[in-house]
């Protein structure tokens, strides 16, 4: 996760960009893997490039495996986790420093000009407690059925991944540890993603009630 040099935040979700920016404008025309709760912004440096993403399960391990699958030159989570195969399949804060810095001294910019020239979402993260007994799997179905016909994709390899035709989405997720569904909207408006989220929240709120 990295700060620019004025103190504002550079964004944990676009150390992946920055650096899958930097990595495919050396090697264009390849793969790269992110999990489903990855920011937007992955998919359009990628489409820059020529190249090819696939997404994974959220979970470090998941997007390692399709990395191995798909021979992926570079990928990663948006926590800011960067996994760059030449190196080893982890994630690794050194080899992301690396990278970054290697990017930033070519492009002979500051931490906050480089940010300036990425594409830019708003994406809100949060988490909502349930009861031990909530049932997600069949909260989700009634969540599809009410929203089948509203021209929306779903994507069900993780939770629930809704794709909007206005570009936002809505990644839904339980805890496989304690009793949280988290959430995260992306959009390209602010006001968007934050409707995004209250909507889903309201629909939740009212299942549970």
């Amino acid at each position: 996760v990295l700060v620019c040099e004025d103190g504002s935040f550079f964004g944990e979700e676009y150390t992946i960009v920055s650096i899958v920016n930097y990595i495919l404008s050396k090697y264009p025309e390849s793969t790269v893997i992110t999990n489903l709760s990855t920011t937007k912004a992955v998919k359009d440096v990628v489409s820059i490039h020529n190249g090819y993403l696939f997404t994974s399960a959220v979970g470090e391990i998941n997007v390692v495996d399709l990395m191995k699958k798909k021979h992926a030159r570079i990928g990663g989570e948006g926590s800011g986790g960067v996994i760059f195969p030449e190196s080893h399949y982890g994630r690794d804060a050194l080899v992301g420093i690396g990278l970054f810095l290697s990017h930033l001294s070519i492009i002979g910019k500051s931490v906050k000009e480089l940010r300036a020239t990425l594409p830019s979402y708003f994406m809100f993260k949060d988490q909502f407690q349930v009861p031990i007994s909530f049932d997600f799997k069949q909260f989700l179905n009634r969540y599809i059925n009410k929203y089948a016909n509203k021209n929306i994709k779903f994507d069900l390899r993780d939770g629930l991944k809704i794709e909007y035709q206005c570009g936002s989405w809505l990644h839904i997720r339980k805890s496989n540890t304690e009793p949280i569904i988290r959430i995260i909207t992306e959009s390209s408006v602010e006001d968007r993603s934050l409707e995004i989220k209250n909507n889903f929240l309201n629909e939740l709120n009212a299942q549970l009630n």
